[in-house]
């Protein structure tokens, strides 16, 4: 369902000239033009300046679009990206799907390297890009490394933000109230009770 259009205002300065920008103010969207610009002018700005904050929040906020094969493409590049370089045979295995599901109590997302699939919570659709990247990264390391020893994290940190995306988990967490902890004790074997909350 798309988001409904926000709040817009119009700032008119005597001082500009030339140039316009838009920045929000709480649910508010506030464009600001020059004086001299005509209704017409003031309507075409409105409208590309919306579609410009669009565009910049989809780039910083991937997963508000995304559907399941938007999360696979990404993945896949992920992995070709920073896993396949390390991997002793040259490719990192793919999973099979990759699947947003209803958020979970205890974690973030899960994999189950038996059958290639990995589904991430619906909590992550409004995370940053970066932080959706690591908990890809962190299901798809679990297809080759199935506990969280040695070679799992050095695998999890070729993913250069891992590390931050790591602490914003925890504090997005810890401040809603949540039960989800920082890290996971395995991958799921397939029952579905031991999901991953990387």
């Amino acid at each position: 369902m798309p988001e409904s259009r926000p709040e817009v205002e119009v700032r008119r300065s005597a001082r500009r000239k030339r140039t316009v920008d838009a920045h929000r103010e709480g649910a508010t969207v506030v464009v600001n033009i020059p004086a001299s610009m005509s209704r017409a002018q003031e309507r075409h700005w409105v409208e590309e300046m919306l579609r410009r904050l669009e565009r910049a929040d989809a780039r910083r906020r991937p997963g508000r679009q995304a559907g399941d094969a938007d999360l696979v493409e990404r993945a896949g590049q992920l992995a070709a990206a920073h896993l396949d370089p390390i991997a002793p045979d040259g490719a990192w295995p793919r999973p099979a799907s990759v699947r947003w599901t209803r958020p979970m109590r205890t974690r973030w997302a899960s994999c189950t390297p038996a059958d290639g699939t990995i589904r991430v919570s619906e909590r992550l659709r409004d995370v940053p890009g970066w932080v959706l990247d690591h908990v890809l990264v962190h299901e798809l390391v679990h297809l080759r490394e199935p506990s969280h020893g040695p070679a799992f994290r050095a695998a999890e940190a070729s993913y250069p933000r891992s590390e931050r995306a790591i602490g914003y988990l925890e504090g997005l967490s810890a401040g809603a109230g949540l039960a989800i902890g920082g890290t996971d004790e395995g991958a799921d074997d397939g029952t579905g009770d031991d999901e991953t909350s990387g």
